[in-house]
């Protein structure tokens, strides 16, 4: 079993790597001879896990890049939709994994391997099924336009025990407010790398968003 306390396994792992920095880098890689320069730079400005999203062609050899040549970087494959993306996400080595969202057959996959995952959520549906397997820190997608700060109070009525890391509509601008959040432990956003940046190589500016970003966990009252 890959439980343990009715947790999964790798739920421990997760909460230590949601806590490195405030922000979870959230990256869109078109070509995989950008990955190395740009993970060097996020590490750099202090921000060491980083999500590389499956959503092109690129995505799992710029990961595996990563891996391979950035020691440093804690790399995670996001977008993860079925069973098949968390075993090529676990046999290309990489640390974590996220989904946008649920599936019956994800969850049961998820639970069962030593990967550790965090599971998109949306509702309180969503909120039961990944509680109901071992799932209490999980991505909160699309943060903003599911109903930002206010539903995010809301879900943490009946379920007081889950930490969430919002994703979706975060900016520069409300991370730290969010950050606040006694039940927020990191967020992730796509503005300290945007694909402009990536394209240019502007990695002195991407470095800067990093530092930046490493640096906007508030003080909470105690």
């Amino acid at each position: 079993m890959s439980k343990s306390n009715g947790l999964t396994k790798g739920h421990a792992r997760l909460t230590e790597i949601f806590a490195l920095a405030p922000v979870i880098p959230v990256i869109t890689i078109t070509d995989a001879s950008h990955a190395l320069p740009l993970a060097r730079a996020l590490v750099v400005g202090g921000l060491r896990a980083i999500e590389i999203t499956l959503r092109t062609d690129a995505a799992l050899e710029a990961a595996w890049a990563i891996i391979n040549e950035v020691p440093e970087a804690i790399v995670g494959i996001g977008t993860v939709l079925t069973p098949q993306d968390l075993e090529r996400a676990q046999k290309l080595g990489a640390t974590f994994a996220v989904s946008p969202g649920v599936t019956p057959d994800l969850l049961a996959a998820a639970s069962q391997s030593d990967l550790p995952f965090g599971p998109g959520i949306q509702t309180a549906s969503d909120l039961i099924a990944c509680v109901v397997n071992g799932f209490e820190i999980v991505k909160f997608f699309p943060a903003i336009p599911a109903g930002g700060l206010a539903a995010l109070n809301a879900l943490g009525g009946p379920f007081p025990q889950v930490r969430y890391c919002p994703t979706g509509g975060i900016t520069e601008a409300n991370a730290r407010e969010w950050l606040a959040h006694p039940k927020v432990a990191a967020v992730g956003g796509s503005w300290i790398a945007p694909a402009s940046d990536i394209s240019a190589g502007a990695w002195d500016k991407i470095e800067q968003r990093a530092r930046a970003a490493a640096g906007l966990r508030p003080s909470r009252a105690k």
